[in-house]
């Protein structure tokens, strides 16, 4: 009967207008949700058996569609530990720091827990292990993913291998004076040493450069190693640089007293033919002297980890009381041939599926992945204005589909009544 046909419609768009509001309802209350994704409501008619002398009325469905790739704004945050994503792609996380279940998210609020991982409820950001240059060690494969972990180089320190000198021997010296200078170098423990050095006059336009042993540069009493290496030194007639023996020279360290790895230190005493480093003029000096104008050397003191920070691309950087500076890890960036078809679940987190394909992980900004940015996060998608438009729209079906039913009811009490 074309009357219970009609109320049977009439209810399905209760129903349906029902699941709109529910869905409009959570898009407002996920307005200020990182990284939410709008949902909308898809409706669809249903169509039952009708000819050209009957009609039978269907009704409507409904069914919930997140647009997962819409992109949300980024805005700026204050937190160091704060990644978002602009474009394709979903960072990499687990439930576990080791044997847990993979999922993906575009929530990049993560924070460092106790034990050091960066964690957003509950769920650890993973990534790979690089050096301190931020190159991958290894592969970029799922295999070689694990949850960052920013305690996983606690402390700095690091070993002097490069020492640049820049300084004036006196060409007014005599053969056979000497004159002394100090270097400091580091052991590959961070320990701080100081190096005396000795420049002999060995004749005209020529010197020695002699290293003696390494004393902790807090207590000049105490050695702490044994030097070797002699540099011959020879000058050109217009005081530049003519040659060092041997080339490159280098100052060798063993027998560290803490236990550090012996020390191989190559000296950069300026290039043949010019002057950036060593020279010879005269000093103008009534006692001649070593003009030193420059001593730089790599190595770092022992530091302890002070700050986590996550730059452009995706690499989390490590600061140190000593100012060192490095990179720990790079975060993946998974994507998908079908992103709208991952299954959702709270806190943002979404895991694969038959429709969405699995993950295929790429470095920021790379074949075609989003590039990830540090100390901001991604807005939710939900425009509240829109929302309370569809709102209005939903009320007003909701109104008319119940105002259908009133007049069926009359009807079927007409109809009623006539048989009576």
């Amino acid at each position: 009967m074309s009357l219970t046909g009609a109320l049977s419609s009439a209810i399905s768009a209760l129903n349906a207008q029902s699941q709109s509001l529910s869905m409009i309802s959570d898009n407002i209350a996920n307005a200020d949700t990182t990284g939410y994704k709008t949902t909308s409501a898809m409706f669809n008619d249903l169509v039952t058996a009708s000819s050209a002398q009957s009609y039978t009325s269907g009704g409507v469905t409904v069914a919930g569609r997140a647009n997962i790739t819409q992109q949300g704004l980024l805005s700026a945050t204050t937190n160091a530990t704060d990644v978002a994503i602009q474009g394709s792609g979903f960072f990499t996380v687990t439930d576990a720091t080791a044997g847990g279940a993979t999922y993906y998210t575009r929530n990049g609020a993560f924070t460092t827990d106790n034990a050091g991982y960066l964690t957003n409820n509950g769920y650890y950001l993973e990534g790979w292990r690089t050096d301190a240059d931020g190159n991958i060690v290894g592969n970029a494969s799922a295999g070689s993913l694990q949850p960052i972990n920013t305690q996983v180089a606690a402390t700095s320190g690091s070993a002097t291998t490069k020492t640049t000198i820049a300084a004036n021997l006196p060409s007014d010296a005599a053969t056979g004076d000497t004159f002394t200078s100090s270097m400091t170098v580091y052991d590959s423990l961070g320990t701080a040493n100081s190096i005396q050095v000795t420049w002999t006059k060995t004749g005209a336009n020529a010197w020695s450069a002699s290293f003696a042993n390494p004393t902790l540069a807090s207590d000049a009493s105490t050695t702490t190693g044994t030097s070797s290496g002699t540099v011959a030194i020879t000058f050109n007639s217009d005081g530049s640089l003519a040659s060092t023996t041997p080339s490159p020279p280098t100052l060798s360290v063993t027998g560290w007293t803490d236990g550090a790895a012996d020390s191989s230190i190559t000296l950069n005493l300026g290039t043949a033919g010019k002057t950036e480093g060593l020279t010879q003029y005269a000093s103008g000096e009534t006692t001649p002297s070593v003009n030193l104008t420059g001593i730089t050397s790599d190595g770092l003191a022992y530091g302890k980890l002070s700050s986590i920070s996550i730059g452009k691309n995706g690499v989390v950087d490590a600061t140190y009381s000593n100012g060192q500076t490095i990179a720990i890890y790079k975060i993946a960036v998974a994507t998908f041939s079908d992103p709208n078809g991952l299954r959702a679940s709270s806190d943002g987190i979404y895991s694969a599926a038959v429709d969405s394909g699995n993950a295929t992980l790429q470095t920021s900004g790379s074949n075609g992945a989003g590039t990830i940015y540090g100390s901001e996060l991604e807005s939710s998608t939900t425009d509240t204005s829109g929302q309370f438009s569809n709102m209005i729209s939903a009320q007003q079906a909701y109104s008319a589909a119940s105002q259908v039913i009133t007049t069926v009811n009359k009807m079927f009490d007409t109809l009623i009544s006539a048989m009576r």
